[in-house]
């Protein structure tokens, strides 16, 4: 049996950890970001599939682009943190399993040929990678701000030209600025969101 984590460590990635709307000015290097995704890649995904893409938003060019593209209260948000990075289901992801699951590709490709399994499986998959990222950027250090408020079909045409990428949500990351939190909401009970069965 393992040892679970510290109960430092689980405050700073779960009970302790916000979500950040301000930033402070710190930048976050090529480095670190580079662990976040040697971290995040081993969470599990459907048949190894791993379909989520990531754009690290870091130039005020690019900055500027993804905040015209957001909901007036993201803009400002996107526009100071050190980084944003956008997070995309790739809807070719198949293509890759002779590299992720070289022992049965073709069958998991077909399977994932069929009506409606493209999508659902990159959507799910996407999301779920989209969460390690969140947990691993904690982990290190990070702060993190995800945000849904955003054209996606804008942005996929901004940043996903010529894919089958497709936005799913975006995330500030860097350190954040704990002027900026409000007072922290609940959480439901273990036994208002679940039951035995």
């Amino acid at each position: 049996m393992k040892p679970a984590l510290s109960q430092g460590s689980l405050d700073q990635i779960f009970r302790e950890a916000r979500t950040y709307s301000g930033w402070k000015d710190t930048p976050v290097g090529e480095i670190v970001l580079r662990e976040l995704y040697e971290l995040l890649k081993w969470g599990p995904t459907s048949a190894n599939s791993s379909p989520a893409r990531f754009v690290w938003i870091r130039s005020q060019e690019a900055k500027a682009k993804l905040a015209d593209l957001a909901l007036d209260k993201n803009r400002e948000r996107i526009l100071q943190a050190p980084l944003t990075v956008i997070i995309g289901n790739d809807l070719d992801f198949a293509s890759a399993l002779p590299k992720l699951m070289p022992h049965n590709a073709a069958a998991m490709q077909q399977a994932f040929a069929r009506p409606g399994m493209t999508e659902a499986t990159a959507r799910r998959n996407g999301t779920l990678q989209g969460g390690y990222l969140i947990i691993a950027a904690r982990a290190l250090g990070l702060d993190c701000g995800p945000m849904s408020g955003f054209d996606n079909a804008a942005v996929d045409r901004e940043f996903f030209a010529g894919t089958r990428i497709e936005s799913n949500f975006i995330c500030s990351i860097g350190y954040g600025d704990p002027a900026s939190l409000f007072p922290r909401n609940q959480r439901l009970t273990f036994d208002e969101a679940s039951r035995f069965a």
